[in-house]
């Protein structure tokens, strides 16, 4: 049960796809086959289900966590050690579900810190976790909650989510909206599993509506694109109001008390973070998502 298998096994747990996980690791596939058979031979029992599409079993879901946590620990050792030994302050790893935000406090964080390099992964929400709890991103800021057991976190921000409609469009002129006025609409939305997409569909299933949605993307900066282009109308937070100057949009409020997002920043609990980690953890905890600068209110005691 060496590092290398147990790093092929995560693979394939991830994938749950042979070709695909051999084609990532750039092995054969039946050295693959042959080393998670090896894996399972050892400990005794399966860890896929084999019918048809590869599927982790229950011992495998069991198993791939404490790998995880494993490989997790060895590879904070070893970042720890060479900060120990003077070799800088390191790499940071920061997740999110986009970073069109964050544009500010980075900026800022590296004039501040020139020699720490800062890896982003852009995540959903389910991915953020896994790596979280894997330990293969130090930070994550999310807008909708991580389902992983030991996370310290400190809200950054809490604002209305607003309707972005193209000029011209009949609800230009409006100040305010309701759900139950937008059955008919098409929306520019997010792939489900998005809080921009969730939101979406929380608030029309509140009125027994379901959306029309005539689009799906990743990113919000090309969701307001097609918005302004005149392709559907869809839900933006208020920070990107601030943020989306270029882009030819009118805002209208939804009048709704749920339609609002609250961005919130998550690490482990009671892992000793790299400095360079608590670094930007600060940064992003001290700038002021209000205004867009730094200098805010200061981070709550979590910290």
């Amino acid at each position: 049960m060496d590092l290398h298998t147990l790093t092929q096994f995560l693979a394939v747990a991830r994938l749950e796809h042979l070709s695909r996980a051999a084609a990532e690791l750039r092995v054969a596939q039946p050295s693959l086959s042959r080393s998670v058979a090896r894996l399972e031979a050892e400990l005794g029992t399966p860890l896929f289900e084999r019918g048809g599409r590869l599927r982790l079993n229950e011992a495998g879901h069991l198993f791939r966590g404490y790998v995880e946590r494993a490989l997790g620990e060895l590879e904070a050792g070893r970042r720890a050690v060479a900060e120990a030994a003077g070799e800088g302050l390191g790499t940071v790893r920061l997740a999110s579900e986009t970073f069109l935000a964050f544009s500010g406090p980075l900026a800022a964080f590296k004039h501040e810190h020139p020699g720490v390099e800062i890896e982003l992964h852009q995540l959903t929400v389910a991915e953020m976790a896994r790596q979280l709890r894997a330990q293969e991103v130090d930070l994550a800021v999310a807008s909708q909650p991580i389902a992983v057991e030991g996370l310290e976190s400190v809200r950054l921000l809490d604002e209305e989510v607003g309707l972005a409609v193209p000029l011209g469009h009949p609800l230009a002129g409006r100040a305010s909206v309701g759900i139950e006025e937008l059955a008919d609409e098409p929306f520019i939305a997010a792939r489900p599993g998005h809080w921009q997409r969730r939101l979406l569909d929380r608030l029309f299933a509140a009125q027994g509506l379901v959306p029309r949605i005539v689009c799906e993307g990743d990113e919000a900066g090309a969701i307001a694109e097609l918005i302004s282009a005149g392709l559907g109308i869809g839900l933006v937070p208020a920070l990107a109001r601030r943020t989306a100057t270029r882009v030819p949009l009118v805002w209208v409020d939804v009048d709704s008390p749920d339609c609002r997002r609250a961005l919130t920043l998550h690490w482990r609990l009671g892992e000793r973070l790299p400095t360079a980690a608590r670094l930007l953890r600060d940064a992003i905890a001290d700038w002021d998502w209000t205004t867009g600068e730094a200098g805010g209110p200061g981070r709550p005691g979590v910290f």
